[in-house]
C-alpha cells in the first residue's frame, strides 16, 4: 500500500507547478497546503489506480485515504474522497464515524468539506438514513467544517427531493450561524431542495427571510423564477 501512496506523491510533485499554487489559493480565505496541480492531471493520476482500489478490503482503503488525509497536502484530500466514494457498495453503518471523525480532525477548507460530503457522506445518509439525527448533531458543532458538513451532505438526496423534514431542521439550527461558509452551506442546500420542493422551500425562505443572513437567502433562492426571488429579497 505505501508503494501507491509513494507513487502518487512522486507524480504530484512532478505535475505541480507555481502558478497554478498561486491561483488555487486565491479560492481560499484561509491558509491551504497545495501542491499546484492542475485538475485534469489529478484525477488522471488519481484515476490510474482505481482498479486496484476496487478490489481492495474497505479497511485497506480507509487506511490509504487516512495516510492522504494526514499529509494535509488539498490534492490528496481529494484523492482520499475519490477513493471512499468509489467503494461505497461497501459502506456499513459504522462507517459515519470514519467519516465524521475526518471532517473533524482533516477537514479545512471548503474544498475538501464539500467534496467528503457531497458523495462519500451523503451516499452513506441514503443508504442508512438513521444517520440523519447525527447529522443533525454536526450543527451543535463547534468546528465550522462540521457544521458546513452537516448541510451539505445532503445536497445530491435534496436535488432528488428526499429528506426535507431534516434539512428544513438542519437549516434551522444554523440559521443564526456567523460563518459565512457555513451560510452558503445550508443556502446552498436549500437551493437544491428547492428543485424538487420550489414552494416548500419557497415557504421556508418567506418565513425565515427577517432572520436568515442574506448571504444564505440568496443562495436558497438562486434557482427559482425572477418573481419569487424578487418576493423573497423584500423586507417588511
Amino acid at each position: 500500500m505505501n508503494s501507491i501512496i509513494n507513487n502518487i506523491r512522486k507524480e504530484l510533485r512532478g505535475s505541480s507547478d507555481e502558478h497554478t499554487r498561486s491561483t488555487g489559493k486565491r479560492f481560499f480565505k484561509e491558509e491551504v497546503k497545495m501542491y499546484g496541480v492542475k485538475n485534469a492531471d489529478a484525477t488522471r493520476i488519481t484515476k490510474q489506480y482505481d482498479k486496484k482500489i476496487l478490489v481492495m478490503e474497505k479497511k485497506e482503503v480507509f487506511a490509504l485515504c487516512e495516510d492522504l488525509w494526514r499529509s494535509g497536502y488539498m490534492e490528496e484530500s481529494f484523492i482520499a474522497c475519490h477513493w471512499a466514494y468509489i467503494i461505497h457498495d461497501k459502506y456499513g453503518p459504522d462507517d459515519f464515524k470514519v467519516f465524521g471523525r475526518w471532517v473533524n480532525e482533516y477537514v479545512s477548507n471548503w474544498a475538501s468539506c464539500d467534496t467528503l460530503c457531497n458523495h462519500a457522506v451523503g451516499s452513506l445518509i441514503e443508504m442508512y438514513p438513521e444517520h440523519l439525527k447525527d447529522l443533525e448533531e454536526w450543527t451543535k458543532s463547534a468546528n465550522r467544517w462540521t457544521r458546513r458538513a452537516a448541510a451539505v451532505s445532503l445536497i445530491i438526496p435534496a436535488k432528488q427531493g428526499k429528506f426535507l423534514e431534516e434539512i428544513f431542521r438542519i437549516a434551522d439550527a444554523l440559521l443564526f450561524d456567523k460563518e459565512d461558509l457555513v451560510q452558503k452551506g445550508y443556502g446552498w442546500m436549500l437551493k437544491a431542495a428547492s428543485q424538487a420542493h420550489q414552494d416548500e422551500v419557497f415557504e421556508y425562505v418567506m418565513n425565515n427571510r427577517d432572520k436568515m443572513p442574506r448571504t444564505a437567502l440568496r443562495y436558497a433562492i438562486e434557482k427559482m423564477p425572477a418573481p419569487l426571488r424578487e418576493r423573497a429579497m423584500v423586507r417588511d
